[in-house]
Formats: structure tokens, C-alpha cells, sequence
């Protein structure tokens, strides 16, 4: 019987690590479907990576398998499918002709994801679970490859390359940022008309899948549009939402005075 149970546990912490291999996997794949010119495809499969990264987490979580390995192979994961895979793409389909700026534009982008994936793993003890410090770097990989599948759709997209150039390096920029993000998981909001949102969440679900070509781009623009819009009529409010970054540094420096952490 302990060995039973040993066997089972055993299993319960290698099943959210599938996942994430998955989503590795998936970000190895389109970097191949990529270089083959397979843009759509390439982006379709970086999708269903960022859709195992959701679950690998939740299933640690139920099953309670979270662990220091996991977070690091999460991390290391995610800068794949979501920092190297997304530049390549982007390259590949705005930049190619572009020589030395493009590969500078693309590296800028890994760059920042990953910094803001290294910021995250030193403050993920500390981290307010409502807002994301800066934008996360799945949200990231989605804009550039909800970009480049509006190019697929409206081809005449692909000759604005310095454009799409400001785009990327925009979109590097607000992972590195302390912009904060909702991330919905304690939002009174959400819960209070949970019903509601589930349905239009469906709702929104059913339209990405009949027409995701416009609609990957669309749903990333109106959160990020969206949540610049929140931060800059509440910035009084969301100020110091990130204070514990200072309390931390005047604690180095020597200062043994109390300092408020606002939420």
C-alpha cells in the first residue's frame, strides 16, 4: 500500500511537468513551422502552448505539487514558447529584410520577456496576486503572434515592417514596465457577476475559434488597452500597489523604520 501511494504521488507531481514539456514542445514546433513559412500554423501551435501553460499551473495547484523544480522548468518553458518563439515569428514574417534592425527588434523583445520573467521568479513570494507587475510574458508572445495572424488575414498588414517594429518594442517595453495588469483572481468584480462573465467568456471563447485570425489580436489589444486606461484614471490608487520593491531596498540600505505596503 506505501508503495502504491508513493507511485501515485509520484505521478501527481510528473503530470503538471507534462504540461509544461508540452508547452515547450509547442514553441520548438513553430519555430520549425516558422522557418518553413507556415506562419499561420506556427501561431496556432504557440496558442495551444500557451493554453497547457494554464493548465500546468492548476494542476500543481489542485493536485498541491507546487515546487522550486517546477516553477524554474516553467519559467525556463515559457521563455521558449513565449520569448524565443514569438521573436523568431516575428522576424521571420515583418523583419527579414530588415538585416540588423530587425534582429535588434526581436532581440529587444526576448530581452525584456526575459527580464520580466527573472523579476517575477525573485519576487514571486511577495507579488500582489491581483495584479501582474508589468505586462506577463504569455500576454507578450500573444500580441506579436496576434499580429502576425492578422498579416495572414490581411496580407497588406506585412508591408508596414516599421510599424510592426514599434510594436514589438512597445509591447517589450510594458513587460519590463510596472504598469500593473489585472490578473482577475481576487477581483470583486469577477466575483460578483461570475455568472456573467463566465457566459461572455464562453461567448468570446466561441467567436476566437470561428474567426482567430482577428480575434487573438483583438482580445490582446482591448486588456492592454484597457488596463492602460484603468492605470491612468487610478493612479492615485494603483501608485503604490508595488511599494514592497522599496520597502525592500531602504530594509538593504538600513532603515529600520515601518513602511506601509499599500494593496
Amino acid at each position: 500500500m506505501p508503495q502504491s501511494l508513493s507511485a501515485k504521488r509520484r505521478l501527481a507531481f510528473f503530470l503538471p511537468n507534462s504540461f509544461t514539456a508540452l508547452n515547450m514542445g509547442c514553441g520548438f514546433l513553430s519555430i520549425l513551422l516558422a522557418i518553413n513559412g507556415l506562419f499561420y500554423e506556427a501561431c496556432l501551435v504557440l496558442i495551444l502552448g500557451a493554453v497547457f501553460d494554464m493548465v500546468d499551473g492548476r494542476i500543481a495547484r489542485v493536485t498541491g505539487t507546487q515546487s522550486a523544480f517546477g516553477e524554474q522548468f516553467d519559467s525556463l518553458s515559457d521563455l521558449i514558447s513565449f520569448g524565443v518563439a514569438p521573436a523568431f515569428i516575428f522576424y521571420l514574417r515583418f523583419f527579414d529584410e530588415m538585416d540588423r534592425l530587425g534582429i535588434v527588434v526581436s532581440f529587444i523583445f526576448l530581452l525584456c520577456g526575459a527580464l520580466r520573467l527573472a523579476r517575477f521568479n525573485a519576487n514571486i513570494e511577495r507579488v500582489n496576486p491581483a495584479f501582474f507587475q508589468g505586462l506577463p510574458i504569455p500576454s507578450g508572445a500573444l500580441a506579436l503572434i496576434g499580429l502576425v495572424l492578422l498579416s495572414t488575414y490581411y496580407e497588406w498588414i506585412g508591408s508596414f515592417k516599421y510599424l510592426a517594429a514599434v510594436y514589438a518594442v512597445f509591447y517589450g517595453m510594458l513587460m519590463i514596465s510596472n504598469i500593473p495588469f489585472n490578473s482577475f483572481k481576487s477581483s470583486p468584480f469577477v466575483k460578483k457577476y461570475k455568472k456573467f462573465i463566465l457566459f461572455g467568456m464562453f461567448i468570446l471563447t466561441a467567436i476566437t475559434f470561428l474567426h482567430e485570425q482577428i480575434m487573438i489580436f483583438f482580445n490582446i489589444t482591448v486588456y492592454v488597452v484597457g488596463s492602460l486606461i484603468y492605470f491612468s484614471t487610478h493612479k492615485k490608487v494603483m501608485a503604490n500597489i508595488f511599494d514592497w520593491v522599496e520597502a525592500e531596498d531602504d530594509i538593504k540600505d538600513g532603515h529600520k523604520e515601518d513602511i506601509e505596503i499599500k494593496d
